[in-house]
């Protein structure tokens, strides 16, 4: 059942979401589309970057965490501000960014992790024209990335199939998994979606 037909497609998600993963990976395309669906409103990650970082990515250089901090705090207080629960896409890849945003937001976010092979992603960046990110700073960002472990708040999406797939998954996951502090555990709630 696609997302236009789901009687449950207005419903709105029961927390503050964020789309991560490294760059090429689709966050922006798969968060619009979440938001949509999910009557939601989406907010582009990269809007919230200081000028001084887009500077720096757009000139190769890889942010450090100092240059990160401060845009992760904005992340999450942009989360936490919103009065219906909002979707940013961010990569969003050390364990302790995606804690520092949910302090942040001061409520439980949930990670939808889109993730590919290196292959899949350089050939998504390779088709995209105006991003400032360019294809060298994959490889920075591939040795950065860390996998949601099973006790953090988020769900992993296969990026390898078409965008149709991509988004069922992920909308079928957002609506399946609980809060945090209405599970079965303690935040252990990492599932993967459409990954053998």
């Amino acid at each position: 059942m696609s997302a236009d037909t789901d009687p449950a497609s207005d419903a709105s998600p029961a927390v503050p979401v964020v789309v991560m993963g490294v760059c090429g990976s689709g966050k922006s395309t798969i968060g619009a589309l979440l938001a949509d669906a999910l009557a939601s409103t989406f907010i582009d990650g990269d809007r919230l970057h200081p000028q001084s970082n887009v500077d720096k990515m757009a000139s190769g250089m890889p942010l450090n965490d100092d240059d990160r901090w401060p845009w992760l705090q904005r992340v999450g207080e942009t989360l936490g501000a919103s009065s219906a629960h909002c979707i940013i896409a961010c990569s969003a890849l050390k364990r302790i960014y995606r804690q520092h945003i949910a302090l942040a937001a001061r409520e439980p976010v949930l990670f939808v992790h889109l993730a590919g092979s290196r292959q899949v992603i350089e050939t998504r960046m390779q088709s995209r024209a105006g991003h400032f990110m360019p294809l060298a700073l994959l490889e920075s960002q591939l040795a950065t990335l860390e996998q949601p472990d099973a006790d953090e708040f988020a769900i992993v999406v296969d990026v390898d199939q078409p965008v149709e797939a991509v988004l069922e998954a992920a909308l079928t996951a957002i609506r399946s998994v609980p809060r945090p502090d209405t599970g079965p555990a303690n935040g252990n709630h990492t599932r993967s979606e459409g990954l053998s």
